[in-house]
């Protein structure tokens, strides 16, 4: 269940690969150091705390998770949820909140529900991805553009009205800088890979900003200095009613969190052919969320990106995830206060090229072009994202799946009543040779293929209702019921009482799934029924329902 992979890699660890993991996690700790600060400012909290995060968390998810290569710290999924608890909330609701969410993703890893939550329906998780990078998008344009406005509205369209209305205020200086960040940073990779863009772009524009002593915002004047130290820990003051008040958001940050650090352990999965152990991650993921919490950070996942960037230079070990998380704490240490000089156009064009890498615009377009249930699934999710709530879209979004899942199922499970005379072929066995049987008088036949739960259930009491005459034995065929729940179990029952009531011999034929077999056996009907009456073959139960008659 809990079992670092930091365990087992340096049972076979080597210079060689010491060297590959302190370049690569120096490497990803550049990357990391825009991206953190763009985080957090994003996120409607101070840049400092983007660092505190990606150091803590990012220590502490690779001492102790379960992937080989992640690299966890604040990424772009949280800005949405983050800016919308500090909102309602403040700093301290957000640090409870990341709190509580750190409790319930150990618990999800301690019960075991790492593998689940990868069954996330496919069109939800690109529905609320590509909305979240559309707000972030949206969230950048004032520092894009440098717009003399106040606080832009939280409302996505309230939000644009309200940038087309200051749009005449335009800072012709911040478009040249970010615009010049995304393309310096589009059009870096064709120079050398070695040395991340972003960081490349945010250097070159520090320093025009400096030289040139631009009339652009930058971070120190809008938050002042950074500080070169770190925080004393602070165990947040948490009762029933805050829970009351967080419990929602909290268990959007865990669920976002765990979606987010399992996706990003099987790509890297996939890129270095291994194989993370999910239960571990989650419990990782939730430790390091309590203590980046502690800390005053704000939560944490895997980063895809740059765990991506960590396995294309050379890292496969967790201690290249923890080279990455002190980098990033020398970085604070001795040159964080530098940071105060960095333009915010910077750091949003930086942010627009997250964007529109977490856009998945052409998944978006794919699922798009597919069955109507994943089409209604991904529009519904990523409109309530992007216009109302994340949190809402998450929730609705999977009840939707469900239906459309359920609906899917009730499609699949069919009664028929079988005909006097037919023919079988028995699909148990493809060599059988096709088998006549006949129904003998006074016997009705009804066989169920599907699953017989909630939603297939009254499709069954249907088939029954166009019984006129009460047969004397009623054979129900169960061959292809792979599972059975609590409503079709009292379907049973109820058919069981209604038969004996009007003198009708229920058998059950061919009942071949043990779990079936099992709930059945729970619930007192095999022995209501009668053992007798339960019989594997079909021919079998033609033969016993003769048998019966004669009595």
């Amino acid at each position: 269940m809990f079992r670092p992979k930091l365990l087992d890699t340096l049972k076979e660890y080597d210079r060689k690969q010491l060297v590959n993991d302190m370049l690569a996690g120096i490497i990803v700790g550049i990357v990391a150091l825009p991206l953190a600060i763009a985080f957090a400012i994003a996120s409607g909290v101070s840049p400092e705390k983007g660092l505190y995060t990606a150091v803590i968390a990012g220590f502490i998810i690779s001492v102790m998770g379960g992937s080989r290569v992640q690299i966890g710290g604040p990424t772009g999924a949280f800005i949405v949820i983050v800016y919308g608890i500090v909102q309602q909330f403040g700093i301290n609701g957000l640090i409870i909140a990341t709190f509580i969410a750190g409790i319930m993703l150990v618990i999800m890893g301690f019960a075991r529900l790492g593998t689940i939550i990868k069954f996330i329906p496919y069109p939800l998780i690109v529905g609320f991805t590509s909305g979240i990078a559309l707000i972030i998008f949206s969230s950048q344009m004032k520092d894009f553009f440098g717009l003399d406005m106040g606080d832009a509205p939280a409302d996505f369209i309230a939000k644009w009205k309200s940038y087309f209305g200051h749009f005449q205020s335009v800072n012709l200086y911040s478009f040249l800088i970010a615009a010049g960040t995304v393309i310096i940073i589009s059009l870096w990779p064709r120079v050398t890979r070695k040395l991340p863009g972003s960081l490349i772009a945010l250097v070159l524009a520090t320093a025009v900003t400096q030289v040139f002593n631009l009339p652009v915002e930058t971070i120190g004047s809008r938050f002042g200095s950074i500080q070169s130290s770190f925080p004393s820990p602070v165990v947040p003051k948490i009762d029933f009613a805050t829970i009351q008040q967080l419990i929602a958001p909290a268990f959007t940050i865990a669920m976002l969190g765990g979606i987010e650090s399992l996706l990003s352990a099987i790509v890297s999965d996939g890129m270095i052919g291994g194989n993370h152990r999910s239960n571990t991650e989650l419990i990782a993921q939730g430790t390091a969320n309590i203590f980046s919490s502690v800390f005053g950070g704000i939560p944490a996942t895997g980063a895809i990106a740059r765990t991506a960037t960590n396995i294309k230079n050379g890292g496969r070990t967790p201690v290249a995830g923890i080279v990455h998380a002190l980098t990033l704490l020398l970085i604070i240490l001795f040159v964080g206060k530098w940071a105060a000089w960095i333009p915010m156009a910077a750091l949003a064009g930086i942010l627009v090229v997250v964007a529109y890498n977490m856009s998945e615009w052409e998944n978006f377009i794919s699922v798009a072009k597919g069955p109507k249930g994943d089409v209604a699934v991904l529009l519904t999710t990523f409109l309530l994202t992007v216009l109302v709530d994340l949190t809402v879209a998450i929730e609705i979004g999977m009840v939707l799946a469900v239906f459309l899942f359920m609906r899917n199922m009730i499609r699949f499970t069919d009664v028929n009543i079988l005909t006097d005379n037919f023919s079988d072929n028995n699909e148990r066995n493809d060599l059988a040779p096709l088998e006549n049987f006949t129904i003998p008088s006074g016997v009705e036949v009804f066989e169920i293929n599907g699953p017989l739960f909630f939603g297939a259930a009254y499709k069954f009491k249907d088939a029954l209702k166009r019984i006129k005459k009460p047969p004397r034995v009623l054979i129900i065929r169960m061959r292809h019921v792979p599972i059975i729940d609590a409503t079709g179990i009292r379907t049973i029952r109820e058919i069981y009482k209604e038969s004996k009531n009007r003198g009708t011999k229920l058998i059950l034929a061919e009942v071949h799934s043990q779990q079936v077999m099992d709930e059945l056996k729970a619930a007192r009907l095999l022995f209501a029924i009668g053992k007798a009456n339960v019989l594997k073959d079909f021919s079998l139960a033609l033969k016993h329902s003769i048998e019966t008659q004669a009595e």
